[in-house]
């Protein structure tokens, strides 16, 4: 079994340079730029270069998956974005929770570019949207719901998107869908891990045991009533000074993952934690709070 020292997660494949490229190269497109986070953790699910990449274009913060993110924590994003002087909005794409509000935003932050389509005789110009993310923030599906069909490919795994695609949102507005971009190296391993936990790292790229042992270990510590709650855990007294493997065997041993000799396959048990979270079975769980950042 893998250990639980930390290691930095390091995952730059060769398109995500060429993504960067093509983020400079379409830049001069497009008016505005609507970057997704995931509402679980902004600050760990935003490129920190893509302030370089998108310049001083206007943008919007769109906090997605707020459904499975802790409510009271998301709010205080959202101001912790509005004292940054930048809008965001609370979403979930893929019932279309909040997005009925981003139209009305779109002209609201374009309102000079409105006004200067309007001087120059072309009042009816459509505004152009680069949409931005890392993988796995739901920059698909956040197209697809605004697009109304199901046009752009999807999936819950990092890397679907390759190209530049336009669509046609209604109301003057067009979207320009990037690919999926992270950044060379994460300098703090902990934002590997945040990043690992909601999928953003294919698992391919770590190990599906250390990940599941930390994931256990933090919420643990920050949602003890969740965990218990999904996973009785009734052998383990003190459940935040527990060993995270101790939690995971003991996850794995009430769910009868067992093998020969009454083994806990601790394999087995970590891919379904970590597939139980990710699928927001465990209730709204945020992992960092605006005042970690101030």
């Amino acid at each position: 079994m893998a250990d639980n020292q930390k290691q930095t997660v390091q995952w730059f494949p060769g398109h995500m340079a060429k993504t960067r490229r093509l983020i400079k190269e379409s830049l001069s497109l497009v008016d505005g730029v609507t970057e997704l986070l995931d509402a679980r953790i902004p600050m760990s699910s935003r490129n920190p270069e893509l302030d370089e990449l998108t310049g001083r274009k206007p943008r919007i913060v769109l906090l997605n998956k707020c459904d499975v993110a802790d409510d009271r924590i998301t709010k205080e994003w959202i101001e912790y974005f509005r004292e940054k002087g930048q809008y965001a909005l609370a979403v979930d794409c893929r019932t279309g929770k909040g997005l009925n509000q981003y139209h009305n935003l779109v002209r609201q932050v374009l309102a000079d570019r409105i006004k200067a389509n309007e001087e120059r005789g072309m009042p009816g110009k459509a505004l152009r949207i680069m949409v931005v993310g890392i993988p796995n923030t739901g920059k698909s599906s956040f197209i697809n719901r605004m697009a109304g069909k199901n046009r752009a490919k999807v999936a819950d795994k990092p890397g679907v998107t390759r190209h530049n695609q336009w669509f046609a949102i209604g109301n003057g507005i067009e979207l320009l869908d990037t690919p999926g971009v992270l950044w060379p190296k994460f300098d703090d391993p902990e934002v590997g891990d945040k990043l690992s936990f909601i999928g953003s790292v294919k698992d391919e790229v770590t190990d599906v045991e250390t990940m599941a042992a930390r994931l256990v270990k933090v919420l643990a510590e920050e949602y003890e009533d969740k965990l218990t709650g999904r996973f009785k855990l009734s052998n383990i007294p003190d459940i935040k000074s527990a060993m995270p493997w101790e939690l995971l065997e003991e996850i794995g041993r009430e769910r009868g993952m067992l093998i020969r000799g009454g083994e806990v396959n601790t394999e087995r048990a970590s891919i379904m934690l970590l597939d139980e979270y990710r699928g927001g079975k465990m209730g709204k769980i945020s992992f960092e709070r605006p005042s970690q950042y101030k």
